[in-house]
Order: structure tokens, then C-alpha cells, then sequence
């Protein structure tokens, strides 16, 4: 098979959907899945809903919010604020925890406020471990930053960059962090309040796949090789796409191997992340806890680092959860390890209260993201920001979070890959 088109867009998830909605009709997505929509897929399983992880939708434009809004039934939608917390000793702290020092026991919030005023500032902070020692001091760090962020991010944090996590990150001053032991309101973070569909985050990759033409939809294939002097790709099957403009969506590190150039062998050996193993998890009661939306666990003896309930999301009669566990970039996940862990985790959620002995496993899936977490560091960012420039006077681009390799959120990708489109079309 032979085709041309002007836009082939590798990858058919939430990047590249978004931008096959806003290109001028002539475009083919290649997606080496059975089904569109990448880490946003959701799985359905008897009573319980659950998505590839935990996608929870916090609109800030306006033009997506209500796409999704009016392509679904009012009572399809639920609105939640955001009920967080962190399991720190056998007790419940509100997230996040540098603001919210105050709950703690009073040596170590005695601990926590005086190393927080007399912290050691800089102009500048040599990485991510550096700047959390910086502006928040020693207790709060090693207390939970510290653990947690080793826990998620699976690597040495001295290894990423400053703004390795960019807003994302709850950063909070001294005069916050004192209001907020009266006030006690989370007014940190960007995702406060929420909203999620009843039937998961995979309706809303099915209100942009419903909008395009499925025979320019090109499922179970992958492309092998780039061929950018003749524009055109080759896939696994033989065929070959000429095309005018590639848009690639795929993660960045699988995408470097399609070129034969050893300076994409480099930088592709360069980029860091992690892995994490999901386990979605339907049990046949609920937990004593029915408010909550998600926990953070920084103890390093719990093998898992969050865990989500989206029983307390939907409103449902039985525990339904997610649970996150980090791996390195180099680990390899057997299905010993799979066992391993969803035994450990068994044990961990009794061990912390959450399930008790007449709690029993009723369904679960596992997931594995590889990658998950993009790890960001000064000296691989520029040399991606120097890929994409150079790339981008060929006619490639590279979007959304894996693409990009970018710590944003799902409508950040959206927003990027619409702007793509648009830019290129009146172009």
C-alpha cells in the first residue's frame, strides 16, 4: 500500500486526535494499537470503571470544557473538589504537605516551622533536590518531599532540573504556609476542583475519535523507519506513506530509533524517565474511607507511592482504586514482579486500614506505562528544544507530553496540538 497525505500523525491518543480535529481533512493517523486513545483509555470490567491511571479533567480554557460538556449527558458529568491526602505515620494529612505542617505532631511541626525559617535561599538552585532544601528546608523535605518524589519519580533527585515539575509543583511561602493553619484551604495547586464522566476519561477520546473519519484511522500499525530525505515513513507491514507533514505523538525516546542517525541514538539514550506499574483494583465493599479522591504515601517500606479511589469519585457501592508504583528507566517488570507486587499491595492497603478482612478482590487489571514520567534536566532539554527546532524546518513535529517530552497536562497537549494544526493549516 501506498498513500500520500499531507498530515500523517504517528500515535492516536490524546495529542494526536486533538489535532486531527482541527487539520484541513487530509491527514492519517498510524496507531500501533488495537483502539485509539494512548494512556487515556479507559477499562470496564463487571462493576467497575477504571482508566489506564488516574485522569482527572481540570479545564481551564474554556473551547475544550465545553466540547466535552455539551457532547455529553448533563448527568453523565460529576464535579468534585478535590479531597487529598497523605498518609504520613498511620495518620491523614491534607495535601500538600508543606502547607499543612501545622497537623502534624508538635515536635515535628516544631521541626518542619523551624527549618522552614531558616532555610538557605539562592538565586539560583543547582537541581530539583537543591531547590526543595532551598525553599523549603530541611524537616519538610526529608519528612515527605524528599521520599515521595524518589518514590514517583524513581531516580536521584539531584539528577532533574529545578523545574522539572513547572507549576505542577504546590510551591508555597512562609506567609502561605502560616495562613493556611487557620485557613486550612489548599490554594497551591491547579487542580482544586475536577470533573470526570461517569462512564471514564476514555468518553472524552471518544468524543474526538467520533469526529473524524475512521478510515483515516490506521490501527495495529507501526512505523519502522522515517525515511526525511524523501518524506515518507515506512510501517511494519511494508507500506509506505509520503506526506507533507509528519506529526509525531509518540513517546520521544521511541521516536528518536525510527531515524538511522547516530545523533538521534544519542539523544535517545540521554533521555531519562520512569516506569510505573498500575493495578486497578474492584473489591466487594467499600473502605472506611468514603471521601477521599486520592493518598499520597511517602513511606518508603509501602511499595506503592498513590493510590486513587474511584469508587468515592463516581459515587459507587464498592472499593474501586488505582495504585501507583514506581520503576527506573533500566528496570524490567516480569510477571513475577507483577505478582510480587499486587501480593505486596494486598498486604500494604490492610496494613494502612484501607481494606480490612472481610474486603475481598473481586477484579483487577495491570498496567504498565513505559514511559511514565518523564524525567526533565537542563542539559537533555536543550538538546530536545534543539531537535524539535531543527526537525520542525523539515516538516516534523513532535507534540504533546511524550512527543514534546514534557511534564504538562492532558489539556496542555490539547491546546499545543490544536495550535499545531491551525498554525500549519493557514500556513
Amino acid at each position: 500500500m501506498e498513500r500520500n497525505v499531507k498530515y500523517l500523525i504517528i500515535g492516536a491518543g490524546i495529542s494526536g486526535l486533538t489535532f486531527a480535529n482541527y487539520a484541513d481533512g487530509d491527514y492519517l493517523i498510524v496507531e500501533k494499537e488495537d483502539e485509539v486513545g494512548g494512556y487515556c483509555r479507559t477499562i470496564k470490567e463487571k462493576d467497575y470503571v477504571w482508566d489506564y491511571a488516574g485522569h482527572f479533567f481540570h479545564f481551564s480554557t474554556d473551547e475544550f470544557k465545553k466540547r466535552f460538556i455539551d457532547s455529553v449527558d448533563e448527568d453523565e458529568i460529576i464535579y468534585k473538589d478535590k479531597n487529598t491526602k497523605i498518609i504520613y505515620k498511620g495518620e491523614l494529612v491534607d495535601y500538600p504537605f508543606q502547607t499543612n505542617i501545622h497537623q502534624l505532631e508538635k515536635s515535628e511541626f516544631i521541626d518542619c516551622l523551624y527549618d522552614l525559617f531558616h532555610k538557605e535561599e539562592k538565586e539560583e538552585y543547582d537541581n530539583f533536590l537543591d531547590m526543595l532544601y532551598g525553599k523549603f528546608g530541611k524537616s519538610i523535605v526529608e519528612k515527605f518531599l524528599k521520599p515521595y518524589n524518589e518514590k514517583l519519580y524513581a531516580v536521584d533527585l539531584t539528577t532533574l532540573d529545578k523545574d522539572a515539575m513547572g507549576r505542577f509543583f504546590p510551591y508555597a511561602d512562609i506567609p502561605a504556609i502560616i495562613d493556611n493553619m487557620k485557613a486550612n484551604k489548599d490554594s497551591t495547586s491547579y487542580n482544586n476542583s475536577f470533573l470526570y464522566p461517569r462512564s471514564g476519561a476514555g468518553s472524552f477520546i471518544q468524543i474526538l475519535y467520533d469526529a473524524l473519519d475512521k478510515e483515516k484511522v490506521l490501527l495495529n500499525h507501526v512505523v519502522d523507519k522515517i525515511d526525511r530525505a524523501n518524506k515518507k515513513v515506512i510501517l511494519n507491514d511494508g507500506s509506505e506513506i509520503s506526506y507533507e507533514y509528519l506529526i509525531n505523538t509518540s513517546p520521544l525516546n521511541r521516536f528518536l530509533t525510527l531515524f538511522d542517525e547516530e545523533k538521534m541514538h544519542e539523544l535517545q539514550s540521554r533521555l531519562s524517565y520512569n516506569k510505573v506499574l498500575v493495578f486497578n483494583l474492584g473489591f466487594n465493599k467499600k473502605s472506611k474511607y468514603t471521601k477521599e479522591h486520592w493518598f499520597y504515601i511517602p513511606d518508603k517500606k509501602i511499595n506503592f507511592y498513590r493510590i486513587g479511589f474511584y469508587d468515592n469519585i463516581l459515587d459507587a457501592d464498592k472499593l474501586s482504586m488505582y495504585i501507583e508504583i514506581g520503576y527506573g528507566k533500566e528496570d524490567e517488570i516480569t510477571e513475577q514482579d507483577v505478582e510480587m507486587q499486587l501480593k505486596l499491595t494486598l498486604e500494604n492497603l490492610h496494613k494502612l486500614g484501607i481494606i480490612d478482612d472481610d474486603t475481598k478482590l473481586e477484579e483487577h487489571s495491570t498496567i504498565i506505562m513505559d514511559p511514565a514520567y518523564v524525567h526533565i534536566n537542563t542539559e537533555t532539554e536543550k538538546m530536545v528544544q534543539q531537535f524539535k527546532a531543527e526537525e520542525e524546518k523539515n516538516g516534523i513535529y513532535t507534540i504533546g507530553r511524550y512527543g514534546a517530552w514534557t511534564y504538562c497536562s492532558m489539556e496542555d497537549c490539547m491546546i499545543a496540538a490544536r495550535d499545531l494544526a491551525m498554525s500549519l493549516c493557514q500556513g
